[in-house]
């Protein structure tokens, strides 16, 4: 699990470990592992450290010492060292140092020169961290747009300037990078599309900070989460006890999104699918999957909504499962009709755009603050809700920490993936998985297997490799 902490929790847990071991302590810890990176990089890319020309864009504050007092440790392997100051305001004793071992100062039309014709080996974005603000302007987005795509490796520190670090936003004007060194945590930007594409890798340096992961905003789940929290059957299981999924999707407008959650479903290993919906999209399910059942019958899980279109009998439909009280996924067009009240045993699986229709704001304002949006549709709601996009975000009532999937690739993103997420996601609630787990299970599956079988692949296609990803997922389990 990878956890990520809020500015204000950072900078205290910073203060604490300060009064402990003091402002230069930590401040060299930190330059020490940005100097490690940035010099393997180096190695990598040039062979050696000696003769490489680096340049650090250098804030006025602490973000900047980081890169000041890495570049001097640089020099001292034999690198020439330049700097571009943001501001006249500098860490007054990282740049003494920066000084001592030869570092000279550039002005702006210096560098933007010296970028132009590719000079510099490595940038250094030592600009604004945590302290910084979506978007750049002025000299330093000129510094930021003349770097973008030339040949140096473009190290960040902390973050990348023009990111706002408590967000996934990104100003129209940042400094990308091919690598991040961030201290103490990450920041949830770092988790969170757009602004985690940003950041190229990421290397995440122990700086002694007393962080708990009670105070994180947000974690991301990794394969050991997926692979221990996947069910599988025992020596003894028959198909109840491996989870029997009811299935109510497509119409005769929309016949496919039955055969496409139905995949989804299936390849996910239940014990047994029943398909409950449109006759017409039936026949289409049961030509391609004959061990489906079509008949009612026991079911410990349901699936509602895709390709419902406008059906009549919506809400009906939904208030006689949620009477049930077994688990539902309410997916789609099954989240126009939902019950003015809070709910139980739901999950609620919306994009950007329905989850802006449920809580009855703007899409723009969902897409700014994804886990503002999350958080707040499953206190509104009662039940557990997954907001499907670039990242995929996961809350349930009661709790402040949101929890993310895996991260996936692009491909993933096309019209069909969130009909066969949902019914991976309903397979995996018949099975006995709490609605949180079986939101980050079956998203992290998705993305997990468009990864190792890069595409693009139209989803009834990615779905026909689950089987062979949950297989491997075994040789993962604790």
């Amino acid at each position: 699990m990878r956890y990520a902490y809020s500015t204000p929790a950072i900078r205290a847990a910073e203060e604490r470990a300060m009064a402990e071991v003091g402002d230069g302590a930590l401040m060299q810890r930190a330059a020490a592992g940005l100097a490690a990176v940035c010099g393997d990089r180096l190695q990598r890319r040039r062979g050696r450290v000696t003769g490489a020309r680096v340049l650090v864009v250098t804030g006025p504050g602490n973000n900047g010492g980081d890169g000041l007092y890495a570049a001097s440790r640089l020099a001292r392997r034999g690198a020439q060292v330049f700097a571009w100051l943001v501001t006249e305001q500098v860490h007054g004793a990282a740049w003494r140092a920066f000084e001592r071992v030869g570092g000279r100062r550039l002005d702006t039309e210096q560098t933007l020169r010296r970028i132009a014709a590719g000079d510099f080996d490595q940038v250094i974005d030592a600009g604004f961290g945590i302290g910084g603000r979506a978007g750049l302007t002025g000299d330093l987005a000129r510094i930021a747009d003349a770097t973008r795509g030339g040949p140096a490796d473009v190290v960040a520190v902390d973050l990348p300037s023009g990111l706002d670090a408590d967000s996934a936003r990104a100003g129209e004007t940042c400094f990308p990078a091919d690598a991040t060194v961030t201290f103490g945590a990450r920041k949830p930007c770092l988790l969170s599309e757009p602004a985690r594409s940003l950041a190229g890798a990421v290397t995440l340096v122990d700086i002694g900070l007393p962080l708990d992961p009670g105070e994180a905003e947000l974690a991301q789940w990794e394969l050991p989460e997926l692979a221990a929290a996947w069910p599988y059957p025992g020596p003894t299981s028959d198909k109840y006890a491996r989870g029997v999924v009811g299935i109510d999707a497509g119409s005769a407008h929309y016949p496919g999104a039955g055969l496409l959650a139905v995949g989804g479903a299936v390849h996910a290993g239940p014990g047994m699918v029943r398909f409950l919906g449109d006759e017409r999209a039936g026949s289409i399910v049961v030509q391609r999957f004959p061990n489906v059942v079509t008949a009612a019958g026991r079911c410990q899980a349901y699936l509602l909504g895709p390709g419902w279109g406008d059906r009549d009998d919506a809400r009906t439909t939904i208030e006689s499962v949620l009477a049930t009280g077994l688990p539902v996924v309410l997916d789609a067009d099954a989240l126009r009709h939902l019950p003015q009240r809070r709910l139980e045993h739901a999950l609620l699986t919306p994009h950007a755009g329905e989850l802006a229709r449920l809580l009855e704001v703007d899409r723009d304002r969902v897409e700014a603050d994804p886990r503002w949006a999350v958080r707040t549709a499953a206190e509104r709601t009662g039940v557990t809700v997954l907001l499907k996009g670039a990242t995929q975000y996961v809350a349930r009532p009661g709790e402040k920490l949101v929890h993310t999937a895996i991260p996936g690739p692009a491909w993933t993103a096309q019209a069909g993936s969130g009909d066969t997420l949902a019914g991976v996601c309903a397979t995996l609630l018949a099975a006995g998985l709490a609605p949180r787990d079986a939101a980050l299970a079956g998203a992290s599956l998705q993305a997990y297997t468009a990864a190792q079988h890069p595409g693009p692949w139209p989803p009834q296609e990615l779905a026909e490799r689950f089987p062979a990803v949950i297989a491997s997922l075994s040789k993962e389990r604790p």
